[in-house]
């Protein structure tokens, strides 16, 4: 992420920020927004998610509609994963990259009801270049590409409870029948209401697509009903212990899908931007790759710090770490040279003046009970 300061006044604010201020939340600035890092504290909300239900204000997130007689074709053609085949109402992860492998952002893409229409959701902090990137790559296919941010708000409703919640709060059965990843139209007060299980979270959850005005009113009912609010400083602790990627972290413009560990989401068999530079780094001509790391103490590898062999030779470095709230273990992510990055392989974190040992593991921390 950018590590331009931006001042407050300049900063954007979704429509539930009056929301947030009359919560108490602590606001800081986050991807261009001044959103909600926390509310009643990150343990409380982090574990809401995990044994309960919490909600989230993500409408900082991006929304971009590509419509057109070819923009199934456009779409494969910047999208690491493979549209193809798939039915209306379902949803696909993946990445755009640009030609040397590097990602421009990682997203997931909607296939909307109406023939050729897609739904793209992008990173806040990325939401104009990954535009501009779109229109540029458009050119030379027929269809449309329209960034609708501004006109959409979102929530996230996450936890074991989740449907149950959803069901009771706002009515809306089909919530039952979706799978994961999956999504379908209703309406709200007479407008649009998109709701897909998806999340960050790594537990059950939904995601609510509406217009600002009926995102307040969504939000409130929850708050009525007793739903925790989060705020970003659990999100990150949550998705980080279930193995999820941040953008700007374990993803970049210098930190390609398969250095990441997410080649299950690019789909070789069809062309795509950045496809030959990702094929050679899997036929080997890889130098660095992703892995998680367990420490033996109960100190918290922040990122930035150095990951070193037992001679205090640098080889890596953490991209996000925390002492997890879950699983009461000290846990990172840390980008290493690939000689260092098989399972049980020995590594040490130095944190500050001390050097604290640790072990390669796998990058999905927690797993989660949920099955859908």
């Amino acid at each position: 992420m950018s590590d331009v300061i931006i001042p407050e006044e300049q900063l954007q604010r979704t429509c539930l920020y009056d929301a947030h201020v009359a919560l108490g939340a602590k606001m800081s600035p986050f991807a261009g927004f001044m959103m909600p890092i926390q509310y009643d504290g990150i343990a409380v909300e982090h574990n809401a998610v995990r044994q309960n239900v919490g909600m989230f204000d993500v409408s900082h997130m991006g929304e971009i509609f590509v419509e057109g007689p070819e923009a199934e074709a456009f779409i494969n053609h910047i999208f690491t994963n493979d549209i193809r085949g798939y039915e209306p109402g379902k949803v696909l992860y993946g990445m755009m990259c640009y030609p040397d492998g590097g990602t421009v952002d990682d997203l997931l893409v909607y296939r909307e009801f109406e023939p050729e229409h897609f739904l793209l959701v992008v990173n806040a902090a990325n939401i104009d270049k990954d535009f501009a990137w779109i229109q540029d790559h458009a050119k030379g296919f027929k269809c449309k590409v329209e960034n609708a941010s501004p006109a959409w708000g979102q929530i996230a409703l996450q936890g074991p409870k989740a449907e149950e919640t959803l069901i009771k709060v706002l009515g809306y059965n089909e919530a039952a029948k979706l799978g994961f990843y999956e999504f379908c139209d209703v309406l709200y007060k007479g407008q649009r209401l998109i709701l897909s299980r998806t999340g960050y979270t790594g537990e059950d959850g939904f995601e609510i697509y509406t217009t600002p005005a009926n995102t307040v009113e969504i939000w409130n009912c929850f708050l009525k009903a007793g739903v925790q609010p989060c705020g970003l400083g659990c999100r990150d602790t949550l998705r980080f212990e279930a193995g999820l990627p941040l953008y700007g972290d374990e993803l970049s413009q210098d930190i390609s899908p398969v250095m990441a560990g997410l080649g299950m989401f690019c789909k070789f068999e069809k062309d795509f931007i950045g496809k030959e530079a990702l094929l050679d780094q899997k036929a080997g001509n890889l130098t660095r790759k992703l892995v998680g790391i367990e420490i033996e103490d109960k100190a918290i590898p922040r990122a930035g710090y150095p990951v070193e062999l037992d001679n205090e030779t640098e080889v890596g470095v953490v991209t996000t770490g925390y002492h997890s709230i879950s699983l009461d273990k000290s846990i990172c992510f840390a980008l290493v040279d690939k000689a260092y990055a098989a399972l049980d392989t020995p590594l040490n974190i130095r944190i500050r003046k001390k050097v604290f040992p640790g072990k390669v593991v796998k990058k999905r921390f927690y797993q989660t009970n949920y099955k859908k």
